[in-house]
């Protein structure tokens, strides 16, 4: 099934998405005990994702068990698994893949809206807002900072699972290519994924349409470092940040 995510990754991940929370949405025990004292908007959202990613990880052919939020809000995907969740306004998606094709997806959608005011100076380094001052004179009509902000979002999103290390905002810097619709994020922080690897570099592509902008990275799964910690099993997926 096509979705807006459709394109942003490849085929070895797939997708689900709504633009509307299900009514009848279903959660595991395990999942609605973390919800004890949610408000019924963030419990409709939660079941509504949760529901997107079980459609994406039949489409794979695994079970759905209880994804339930862990370190910093990330769900726990089924061994073998990797993903990630998003939700905003009017939209919610997952993408899944197996760990053995896909070593680490990001996902992440925001309304195509101006930012907060003030929220771009302390995401961005003063190079990242000369280049976007550049994008909004040659193409006004976008909101390049939503975009950039998305896909730093998607870039942490990639890189927790890959380290299991925070990631803060100006410690990727990030170069969008407003013809290409891609985006390459260089990591200005040490961390090594399962096979010994440290990532230096994460990329993605982004898409403007019905109102929002999405973005996705996807990490390949990369031979293991000689003698490094995934040396004898290669990548191991790991859940990525959810909790949004």
């Amino acid at each position: 099934m096509s979705t807006l995510l459709s394109g942003l990754v490849p085929e070895a991940v797939l997708t689900a998405e709504e633009f509307g929370d299900i009514p009848d949405a279903w959660i595991f025990p395990e999942e609605a005990a973390v919800l004890s004292r949610a408000v019924d908007r963030r419990r409709r959202e939660f079941a509504t994702v949760r529901h997107c990613a079980r459609l994406a990880l039949t489409d794979l052919g695994r079970p759905a068990g209880p994804m339930v939020p862990g370190e910093r809000g990330a769900p726990t995907w089924p061994e073998g698994v990797v993903g990630s969740m998003t939700h905003c306004d009017g939209y919610r998606a997952a993408a899944v893949s197996r760990s053995i094709d896909v070593a680490a997806v990001g996902i992440d959608a925001e309304p195509h809206a101006p930012l907060p005011p003030g929220l771009l100076r302390r995401i961005a380094s003063p190079s990242e807002r000369d280049r976007l001052a550049e994008l909004r004179l040659a193409r006004p009509s976008l909101h390049w900072e939503r975009v950039f902000f998305s896909a730093k979002e998607s870039v942490y999103k990639a890189w927790f699972p890959l380290t299991g290390t925070w990631l803060d905002f100006r410690e990727a810097e990030l170069t969008l290519d407003p013809y290409r619709r891609t985006f390459r994020a260089r990591l200005l922080r040490a961390g090594r994924d399962d096979g010994g690897r440290a990532p230096q570099t994460l990329r993605g592509r982004w898409r403007v349409g019905r109102g929002l902008v999405v973005t996705a990275v996807t990490h390949r799964v990369a031979a293991p470092v000689p003698g490094g910690p995934g040396a004898a099993g290669g990548a191991v997926g790991s859940p990525a940040r959810g909790g949004r």
